[in-house]
């Protein structure tokens, strides 16, 4: 995640002084700004050796784990809240690790982009696949496995039995409460245990 309005407004959601998990925390930008304006601790899980790097320079904790392996190495409720910024769209297994997030962390806050966004669905009836700023790479050169939309996530998430205590959308740092699904390029949910 590096557009700075998505990471203000996440950091708005989260609770001073929380024990957080990162999943997927890229450079640590997000958990560093947390340290530093919200008092919040914990720990950042990042594959990619670069990004584990520069988490190490901005004094953030760190855990090199490829997050299909799952979070065994962590208890029940060992966070406040777990973090997945962006992340879901990079997993073969979005359910595993949604029941992951839930045991480990009391909150969770998932974010992706939204498929739905109106421009989105604009390029597709015009025949092509969107490429935007929530959105950047070209059909054959994405690392996303997958595209999501915020009502599906919300259909998901309910099948699961998992709790939304929150949901809504972000367009250029701005919450989107109507129509979400059609009007803001980013999908948030804030989940609680059941």
């Amino acid at each position: 995640m590096s557009d700075r309005l998505i990471l203000e407004s996440m950091a708005r959601l989260v609770p001073a002084r929380s024990h957080i998990l990162d999943l997927g925390c890229g450079d640590g930008t997000l958990l560093a700004y947390l340290r530093d304006h919200r008092h919040c601790t914990g720990y950042g899980v990042e594959i990619d050796d670069r990004k584990v790097q520069a988490c190490l320079q901005r004094g953030i904790n760190v855990l090199q784990l490829n997050l299909e392996d799952g979070l065994a190495m962590f208890e029940d409720n060992s966070f406040d809240l777990v973090l997945q910024i962006d992340t879901l769209q990079h997993l073969r297994n979005t359910e595993t690790m949604l029941r992951e997030t839930a045991r480990v962390g009391r909150q969770a806050i998932v974010a992706f982009p939204n498929f739905a966004h109106w421009p989105n669905r604009l390029s597709v009836l015009m025949g092509r696949m969107p490429v935007t700023k929530r959105l950047p790479y070209q059909w054959y050169d994405t690392p996303n496995i997958r595209v999501g939309t915020y009502a599906d996530f919300e259909v998901l998430v309910q099948r699961m039995g998992l709790l939304i205590s929150d949901s809504f959308g972000l367009e250029q740092g701005q919450e989107v409460r109507l129509l979400p699904n059609l009007r803001a390029s980013t999908a948030v949910f804030k989940l609680v245990q059941a």
